[in-house]
């Protein structure tokens, strides 16, 4: 039976795609999951995977062009359901993005994330419920699935506890004092008076051509972090303080466990660090999670918070959702997850959205300091620089002395709208304790 297959809706904010590449030509053979095509829209690349076992007959959007949700890309021969003559079978319009799953519920299909987690923890779609509409299997049905397998799988065996003496204390695991509350969507009167950005009026200027100059068309990715980088220099009154930080503490816990951590298949890096030192600063001074409305301040009790990555035409913003919630081996996992997936544009479209706060390393690449631009509608971002030895003075036995310390730059961007000096100070100065005193 043949198929048409829809351009699919890789978020709720997202209403046409860009089809980066094909995987697959007029002819192919399909296998059920297995990548068909690449979709790109102004936040992630996603890899589509194929939602039939049969063959690939028509192409009708070429690469590179854009076209709305929901429009017919390709014709797929479905040979799992197809009984008769290929060239006799009805078109019928079955399938956007996702796949059929037959897990029971009236809805048969799954999303292509859904999709990609079936496969690559190898489960039978069957066996989960599913409590999305009409019994549609969604993201986290597949995930707490996961975690109740491996929960009834035999328990690892223990780290070995190190001597007092020599292993700072375990870093403590920051919980809410209760349930986290799902982010708030901003609907309603919060949307009445958006904060737009207005083009200037003035006409932009003439450039001139020089022999031999190439112009290079302007890549989706790189168009959108225009519009966005514009968007928030005018939206937000932006201003920057700055802390030096000592991370000798942070280095030699890391150093005493990144052996342990490698043997739980996990690399321990310094951001999952920062990203539990930014998460106490959140706590102690929640005006810094939160959004700033014409109708007053939103303050998100969910604690989500956004990690830059660059990529080789760009940057991406993955989000460690819930933050708060996880220890340090659980960051550490998450982070390593995000970026790997992140470099190799295999994020979906949920992992890069609802974030309330961002940190950006811009240090791994010798930077000392910088002003980053806050990633509306947030109301700060939080950047990191390079880890520098440096002599420093110090107190030591009551004495003033010189010692040479791994030092750092944090610079903190700040929303002037809602956050002022004083605060923005008390929050940095919270997140340079927490490194400093880690224990």
């Amino acid at each position: 039976m043949s198929v048409e297959f829809k351009m699919p809706k890789l978020g709720e904010s997202v209403t046409e795609g860009t089809v980066g590449r094909w995987l697959k030509q007029p002819g192919d053979s399909l296998e059920l999951y297995e990548p068909m095509l690449e979709v790109t829209t102004d936040k992630v690349d996603t890899e589509i995977p194929a939602p039939v076992n049969g063959r690939l007959l028509e192409i009708r959007v070429n690469e590179g062009d854009t076209v709305p949700v929901g429009t017919v890309i390709a014709v797929l021969e479905d040979s799992s359901s197809a009984t008769v003559a290929a060239d006799a079978a009805p078109v019928t319009p079955a399938v956007a993005a996702p796949v059929s799953s037959n897990n029971g519920g009236s809805n048969s299909f799954m999303s292509p994330v859904v999709a990609r987690l079936v496969s690559q923890h190898n489960l039978d779609i069957k066996q989960i419920a599913g409590t999305g509409k009409d019994g549609r299997v969604t993201k986290q049905d597949v995930e707490r699935f996961v975690a109740q397998r491996d929960a009834a799988k035999p328990a690892p065996a223990p780290m070995p506890t190190p001597t007092p003496s020599s292993t700072p204390a375990p870093m403590p695991v920051i919980k809410p004092s209760s349930t986290p509350v799902p982010m708030p969507t901003i609907t309603g009167s919060l949307l009445a008076k958006p904060v737009a950005y207005t083009p200037p009026a003035a006409a932009a200027p003439s450039i001139e051509q020089f022999a031999g100059d190439e112009l290079q068309p302007l890549s989706g990715m790189r168009r959108a972090i225009a519009e966005h980088m514009v968007r928030s220099k005018a939206t937000s009154p932006h201003v920057t303080t700055v802390m030096e930080v000592d991370l000798s503490t942070i280095i030699a816990h890391r150093e005493q466990h990144k052996a342990d951590f490698e043997r739980q298949g996990v690399k321990l890096t310094f951001t999952p660090y920062f990203v539990q030192a930014t998460v106490a600063g959140l706590r102690a001074v929640p005006i810094v999670n939160a959004t700033y409305t014409d109708e007053g301040i939103l303050l998100h009790k969910s604690v989500n918070v956004g990690m830059a990555v660059a990529i080789p035409d760009g940057l991406i913003v993955p989000v460690l959702h819930n933050a708060d919630e996880k220890s340090l081996l659980g960051l550490s996992r998450t982070v390593n997850d995000l970026a790997e997936r992140a470099r190799n544009r295999r994020l979906s479209a949920d992992e890069v959205k609802d974030g309330t706060f961002t940190i950006t390393n811009h240090g791994v690449s010798g930077s000392l300091f910088a002003m980053p631009i806050i990633n509306q509608p947030q109301s700060g971002i939080l950047g990191i620089g390079a880890i520098q030895k440096r002599p420093v003075v110090v107190t030591l036995n009551g004495a003033d002395a010189i010692a040479i310390r791994p030092m750092c730059y944090l610079s903190f961007t700040f929303d002037h709208r809602l956050i002022d000096g004083a605060t923005a100070d008390k929050f940095l100065a919270t997140v340079k304790q927490q490194l400093e005193q880690f224990a």
